[in-house]
């Protein structure tokens, strides 16, 4: 009997009336959020403007959804495709099965686009969002509590997760949470990318790379506890030669750009001055300002130079009225040679 085990909700939808609230839904949504929020912080402090990330956002996330169901079909097609199966259920996201893989890919292509429209170069802002899309898939995992999917072997351990429904060839009873492991493991992620950001000033992509390395090592053992059907290549799942293969190349990267572009770039968002986010109409009102103390000083110095004018010759480097009274100086002083000569001659 056991002494202790995770239930699982009656449940995964709520109705408001006809509108369904679906738990798998609100989880990718809170996710969603979550990311935006923390990599808008981090994006403002490299230098960035605030708001740019939730303005790639709207490319990167509709395109990492597409891409993440992409990958589930493909991959699970006999669960659509099949003798007494129903095609139009692959288009029913909120049921469940979004494959991360796709979704950080075609996710990628997304935040390229944004960041081609603004400017801005995509490693750094990948660097910026990347603790955030660990958080996010932490909370999104939570989805599959909600559905009851996705556990791992039985087993009669006190955090073991219920499962009380028996469609799709459930059995109900207790079995490892997968889905809870994967939640800490990608929190422990989350951690451990904003502490070596800050220990070792990661840049150009690195950041990105370190949570993909680090994701993937975690999925790969998860994964292999998992008890779903999929596809086996050499008696791995798919997805644990996936985890592997994505890590060797995150790995990889991670070495050669530390050794081809060393340190972080210096300006993230082209505009943006000090990472205020806010030169954009400041900075402009300031250069106006500047401006009109410029032309005010030009009027100034128009004036002097027309007081300087009086006279019948100017002095260099003499301005104004002192300018005037020097050249009158000068004119009288010219003049008293000749009123000597006169006197002389009188005499």
């Amino acid at each position: 009997m056991e002494l202790a085990y995770i239930p699982s909700p009656s449940r995964g939808v709520l109705y408001l009336g006809p509108v369904p609230l679906r738990g798998y839904a609100f989880c990718i949504i809170i996710g969603v959020f979550v990311a935006v929020w923390l990599g808008n912080k981090r994006w403002v402090a490299r230098g960035g403007q605030a708001g740019t990330i939730a303005d790639i956002a709207v490319w990167a996330v509709p395109f990492g959804l597409v891409g993440g169901r992409l990958y589930h079909v493909i991959t699970d097609y006999e669960l659509y495709f099949s003798e007494g199966r129903d095609w139009v259920d692959a288009f029913k996201v909120w049921e469940g099965g979004l494959g991360i893989w796709g979704a950080i890919a075609l996710g990628a292509v997304g935040a390229w686009i944004g960041c081609r429209r603004r400017g801005i170069p995509l490693p750094a802002y990948a660097d910026a969002v990347a603790p955030g899309l660990a958080l996010a898939q932490a909370i999104g995992r939570w989805g599959n509590w909600f559905n009851q999917e996705l556990y791992g072997k039985p087993t009669d351990l006190p955090w073991a997760v219920e499962i009380t429904s028996s469609t799709d060839g459930r059995l109900p009873g207790t079995y490892h949470p997968t889905f809870l492991y994967e939640s800490l493991w990608c929190i422990g992620v989350a951690l451990l990318v904003i502490w070596a950001d800050r220990r070792f000033t990661l840049g150009h992509g690195r950041a990105f790379a370190l949570y993909v390395a680090s994701y993937c090592a975690g999925r790969f053992w998860i994964e292999y506890m998992r008890v779903d059907e999929a596809h086996h290549i050499l008696g791995l799942r798919l997805n644990n030669w996936t985890a592997l293969f994505v890590f060797v190349l995150a790995v990889i990267y991670l070495v050669l750009s530390a050794r081809k572009r060393p340190g972080r770039e210096e300006v993230v968002e082209p505009g943006v001055s000090d990472g205020d986010g806010d030169e954009g109409e400041g900075g402009a009102a300031v250069d106006a300002e500047k401006g009109d103390e410029g032309s005010g000083a030009s009027g100034v110095k128009d004036v002097e130079d027309a007081k300087g004018a009086v006279g019948t010759k100017a002095v260099p480097g003499a301005k104004g009225e002192k300018g005037a009274e020097v050249s009158d100086s000068v004119v009288e002083k010219k003049a008293e040679p000749e009123k000597k000569a006169e006197s002389a001659d009188k005499s």
